[in-house]
């Protein structure tokens, strides 16, 4: 029986020892990384960074391991793991500064931040380095197709910004803080001018100017949101506010707000 017993210890430490040397022996790079595209397109994305990580751990000097750095960020980017793939592409962007595939590797590091943004409600760190990092291929790679997506989404990014900025201002508006919900607006009109809440923006300022008893102030700011967005519910409010009377048909009669230029 101990014979037994140390003949059976003994197969199974031989067996341990094969498969540790079977885990780590060194394979031809071709069959790695064509074994980690495998993981990639069967959606094992942890498996298949893990798997990009070896061609590189075992072939550093080879061309498959600058490839297999940047599938490996894109794996955890298809994880989910926004995080590591930040990381894994900042590596990247370090190591291979002239690499062919450089504009790409900025664009997903970029897109890694973008797809994190949060609700509004939430703190818009994200969303500032999405911005920034949106920005940086539009200057770096400006006649690429990732500068024009870029562009496009480093829009978005600054409306959900706006959008965090007037979520602020409405609860200070709330809450009666006039003066600095009054800020809050402001800044959306002075830096996110281009953005979808500036109507709005504008129509809060009329309202707390109002509110205020500055009505030469925001019988102005009304007739800036009219001149601009005539075709705004929001200026059709702002009307309603100052004068107590309802536009009839705000798609034609635009002219109301030249009343509001003479009262200035």
């Amino acid at each position: 029986m101990l014979a037994l017993m140390v003949g059976v210890a003994g197969a199974l430490a031989a067996c341990g020892t094969d498969s540790k040397e079977q885990e780590y022996v060194e394979r031809p790079v071709e069959q790695l990384y064509n074994e980690a595209v495998s993981l990639l397109e069967a959606q094992e994305y942890e498996d298949a960074a893990d798997a990009f990580n070896e061609v590189e751990r075992q072939h550093p000097y080879s061309i498959w391991a600058t490839k297999a750095q940047l599938m490996a960020a894109y794996s955890h980017y298809e994880d989910n793991k926004y995080d590591d793939a930040i990381v894994a592409l900042d590596r990247f962007i370090q190591l291979h500064p002239g690499n062919r595939d450089i504009a790409y590797a900025y664009y997903l590091k970029a897109i890694s931040y973008y797809e994190q943004i949060a609700d509004v409600r939430r703190d818009q760190e994200i969303t500032r380095q999405a911005t920034d990092a949106l920005r940086e291929i539009a200057n770096r790679f400006p006649n690429t197709k990732y500068a024009r997506d870029a562009r496009f989404k480093m829009d978005l990014a600054r409306d959900h910004m706006a959008g965090k900025e007037m979520s602020v201002g409405r609860f200070y508006l709330r809450e009666k803080h006039y003066l600095a919900a009054l800020n809050r607006f402001k800044r959306v009109v002075a830096d996110f001018d281009q953005t979808t809440h500036v109507p709005e923006a504008l129509y809060r300022i009329v309202e707390i100017n109002m509110i205020l008893g500055l009505d030469s102030e925001a019988k102005k700011v009304a007739a800036v949101l009219g001149y601009n967005y005539p075709g705004s519910d929001w200026y059709v409010d702002a009307y309603q506010l100052i004068t107590g009377e309802t536009i009839r048909d705000p798609v034609e009669d635009t002219s109301w707000y030249e009343d509001l230029f003479d009262w200035i």
